[in-house]
């Protein structure tokens, strides 16, 4: 049997190495539902299905900084949130760009972006059992020439409320789009890969140092 990698070119591989070290009962939560796209292989569908804007069948209306959960009642959640913050004209546009901002809605900024992200956090903690776990869907970026290394905030935010961060898995990129516009105005590398955080729930204040 080959040892399970850190790094995959398939989403599926990823999720399916992370329930076999860590939850092998499979997900139980999935707050940001979307289409269900993490599910269309081998990996079993959740019990419990919500989305701030359902648009399919079984799927609750619901955010995930207020979940209509009991405290301590689920063991395994998948969080895919958005990662994209835009005010851009492109939002107004009947057409297929910023898709993924009108779908789930644009943040201003990424203030506010990681302000949901902290809030989400702190809601998942409240819901989770002790000792359950987190798997976290996470994307850094360049907005503006500025980097936004997300997975280190999320990392710090999560710690701080009690999150043991167990894993973290890089889900690698064979190819992207990328516009010319960007390729002539190249300040920062481009980013072929994003993460999934594995987090499990501990007793607050613990030192993981």
């Amino acid at each position: 049997m080959s040892a399970i990698k850190t790094i995959s070119y398939s989403q599926e591989e990823i999720i399916s190495s992370i329930l076999k070290l860590h939850c092998p009962d499979g997900i139980d939560l999935d707050p940001t539902y979307s289409k269900g796209v993490f599910y269309k292989g081998s990996i079993e569908q959740p019990e419990y299905k919500f989305d701030i804007n359902p648009v399919v069948e079984g799927v609750v209306k619901s955010c995930a900084t207020n979940l209509p959960l009991n405290d301590s009642s689920v063991n395994c959640i998948m969080f895919d949130p958005p990662f994209l913050a835009t005010t851009g004209k492109s939002l107004k546009v009947e057409n297929s760009s910023n898709a993924i901002a009108k779908r789930f809605g644009a943040f201003r900024n990424e203030t506010e972006l990681h302000t949901f992200y902290a809030e989400s956090l702190k809601e998942l903690y409240r819901v989770c059992k002790n000792n359950g776990f987190l798997i976290f869907k996470c994307q850094d970026k360049v907005s503006s020439g500025k980097q936004y290394f997300s997975h280190c905030f999320i990392e710090r935010s999560a710690t701080s409320l009690g999150w043991y961060p167990k894993d973290l898995f890089i889900l690698l990129a064979k190819s992207r789009l990328t516009p010319a516009w960007q390729t002539a105005n190249q300040k920062h590398a481009r980013k072929y890969h994003s993460y999934f955080w594995v987090f499990q729930k501990k007793k607050k204040n613990i030192n993981y140092v």
